[in-house]
């Protein structure tokens, strides 16, 4: 029998889990606020941004409330509540204005490697919808981020946002839309690797083909972790802090760790699946993304779209996403992750949340068993004049929604996303899907700041110099507002507001 090869033991300060867009802006925003911390990135793939970063499986929206219908709840006295989504925009003009920086210094040599304008739009069907929709718009039209927005309920005007929207519908038909030209289609797995390139041409050292499959704390509070290499005998890797940003696999891993910020936590997997066209009489008409109202117990991520994409340099339209079936935490993972992360702890969490949403299970059979010619019927809710054999049905991203314990019903699905960071600081995760990558900066500007609250007040000035809008809400300032959104606009080569 072959020996088996001692492990290499490999020191850091910091050690990143997984190779997305999440541990990619981390990692540059910690080699940037204090370059003599050595960093250590070990990603399962052999390659970055093979799951929820990768192009194919997100919308690449760069969600920033323009054109999704949950972020704007109607009250009870129907008036509509813009507050999350002024927050959700805020968040994305944050990660922009990163952007941006990283474009005006350098680091990033073309901005269209990873983003372009693609209009927002939003499409309603029927009397009270276009109703509700009317009043988003005169909600979210006065604040400075949503100025540029405009509405419709006339079929020409639709047309000539978005002419295939309007081919072959019924002229009779009630429909309405908002648009927005301000917005944008980003490749977030192209972001990351070319974050990541420039971080190992500094020295970061990134690890490809390790997967974690051990996580101890050491009595001095350095942790531990070990690795099964692809073709090798693995790593022990040491630190004293950790970053997981592993997507669906981070709650697996905290587990791992016996982190009790997570104690009752538990992971609902959904599937996703997008009919997918290339063919130039489609693409070279549809140059939007057009946002939907999800069905009835559909979660967020379910909204359909009919997006306009630039992938790898060609031109793309998706239409979804429709549900699929599988018990898996990432695209790449085992069909045993859902039953492997059940603990005595989050069963009846789980189950409360099952019992609690029926309507979303019923929604995700319905989804699952639905023929082509259904699917074909919703896409031509969108796209009368679809032809199904344009399209191919491809899978899409696997997303891992969290399920927190909860006192009074037992647990809940949340359908955001969470950060982790443990009492001392230690470790930090990042949980969920939505919105996800768009918000990645912000979402990492909170963990700085619970996880290292010592240099934060020293860090703070620094950040200012790539953030310079940094703690100064934009909606609340509209001539500051229109000077930023027209600076960073102007840096990475998209829309800038029309107002």
């Amino acid at each position: 029998m072959a020996s088996r090869q001692p492990a290499d033991l490999v020191q850091g300060d910091v050690v990143l889990v997984g190779a997305g867009i999440m541990t990619a802006t981390m990692a540059w925003l910690l080699h940037h606020l204090d370059p003599g911390l050595r960093l250590v990135i070990l990603e399962r793939a052999d390659q970055a941004a093979e799951e929820s970063s990768n192009a194919w499986n997100n919308a690449g929206t760069g969600h920033a409330a323009l054109c999704e219908l949950n972020y704007t709840a109607e009250r009870a006295d129907g008036s509509v509540d813009i507050t999350k989504a002024v927050q959700i925009n805020e968040q994305f003009q944050v990660s922009r204005t990163f952007w941006a920086h990283l474009v005006e210094q350098g680091v990033i040599a073309d901005p269209k490697s990873f983003i372009s304008p693609t209009p927002h739009m939003t499409l309603v069907h029927g009397h009270d919808n276009i109703a509700f929709l009317r009043r988003r718009f005169e909600a979210l039209k006065p604040n400075p981020l949503f100025a540029s927005m405009e509405f419709s309920d006339s079929q020409a005007q639709i047309g000539e946002w978005s002419p295939l929207i309007i081919d072959g519908r019924d002229d009779a038909e009630p429909i309405a839309a908002t648009y927005d030209a301000e917005g944008t289609d980003i490749d977030f797995g192209e972001l990351t690797k070319l974050l990541l390139a420039h971080l190992e041409s500094d020295g970061v050292s990134v690890l490809y083909g390790h997967e974690v499959t051990s996580l101890d704390k050491l009595a001095h509070g350095s942790w531990v972790l070990r690795t099964r290499s692809h073709g090798g005998a693995g790593l022990i890797v040491q630190a004293p802090k950790v970053f997981i940003g592993a997507g669906g696999y981070a709650l697996p891993l905290l587990q791992k760790a016996h982190v009790k910020e997570i104690a009752g936590y538990g992971l609902f997997p959904i599937s996703g699946k997008f009919l997918v066209t290339n063919k130039p009489e489609i693409v070279d008409r549809h140059d939007t993304k057009v946002y939907g109202k999800a069905g009835v117990g559909a979660p967020p991520m379910s909204v359909p779209h009919l997006d306009a994409r630039l992938i790898d340099g060609e031109r793309w339209v998706l239409f979804g996403p429709f549900a699929g079936q599988s018990p898996k935490f990432l695209k790449g993972g085992s069909v045993l992750d859902l039953p492997r992360s059940l603990r005595p702890g989050n069963l009846w969490p789980m189950l409360s949340v099952l019992r609690d949403n029926l309507g979303l299970a019923k929604y995700l059979v319905g989804q699952i068993l639905l023929p082509p010619q259904r699917q074909g019927d919703e896409l031509r809710a969108f796209m009368p004049t679809a032809n199904l054999d344009d399209w191919t049905m491809m899978q899409a991203g696997q997303r891992a929604q969290i399920i927190k314990p909860s006192k009074t019903s037992g647990g809940t699905l949340e359908l955001g996303t969470e950060a982790i960071v443990t009492a001392d600081g230690s470790m930090q995760a990042v949980l969920g899907a939505s919105p996800g990558a768009s918000t990645t900066v912000p979402i990492m500007l909170d963990i700085l700041q619970r996880a290292w609250p010592n240099h934060w007040n020293s860090w703070t000035e620094k950040l200012k110099k790539v953030l310079p809008t940094l703690g100064t809400p934009l909606a609340e300032d509209a001539q500051l507002a229109k000077k930023e959104l027209t600076r960073t606009a102007e840096l990475l080569g998209v829309n800038a507001p029309t107002w």
